[in-house]
């Protein structure tokens, strides 16, 4: 009954309630796209603080192996990741194209993510999204995927930022005490 309201009241209104479909169907995002290991990757532009291009790290001692150290940004210590070892992947050494994306942790703290070069940022249709299979349990990377999508013939991996914080929130919270 409610689909048959929905034909009647399209049928009477017209264009009105088509626009307004047209618009649900063509809702996007702002994603932020870079490159891992040849493979394009994307965060929501709204998690994203600022990209930075590659500088000196300090290590921190002890911590794990995908947290390279800190960097000082305009006085705040910011905790550096190297997304290559947390997926991983090989360890490759920073060039001019290395940047880092920084992503708040918390009001007072930011994370920082290596990657090796940054894209552009792109508007995504949310229906164009589609949901990741889960490749295994020892996948460390299949968890941290919000969804895949295809833009300009090109598969992006779309990172959920939550749940790989979630993940290094443990070591930063160790490092802290």
């Amino acid at each position: 009954m409610d689909s048959e309201r929905e034909k009647s009241t399209t049928e009477s209104s017209g264009s009105s309630v088509r626009s307004r479909t047209i618009e649900k169907n063509n809702e996007s995002s702002q994603w932020v796209t870079f490159y891992i290991n040849n493979e394009l990757y994307a965060v929501d532009t709204l998690q994203v603080r600022e990209v930075l291009k590659y500088s000196e790290i300090t290590p921190v001692p002890g911590s794990n192996a995908y947290v390279c150290g800190l960097i000082n940004l305009r006085g705040k210590v910011v905790t550096v990741i190297d997304t290559r070892i947390m997926f991983s992947l090989p360890h490759e050494e920073p060039n001019d194209d290395t940047n880092i994306i920084l992503v708040d942790f918390s009001e007072d703290e930011m994370v920082g993510f290596i990657v090796d070069s940054v894209d552009e940022v792109v508007n995504i249709l949310t229906n164009s999204i589609e949901v990741a299979p889960s490749l295994s349990d020892s996948d460390t990377k299949s968890g941290f995927i919000k969804g895949v999508t295809y833009y300009n013939n090109m598969l992006i991996i779309l990172l959920d930022i939550e749940k790989i914080i979630s993940h290094v929130t443990p070591v930063l919270a160790d490092d802290a005490s």
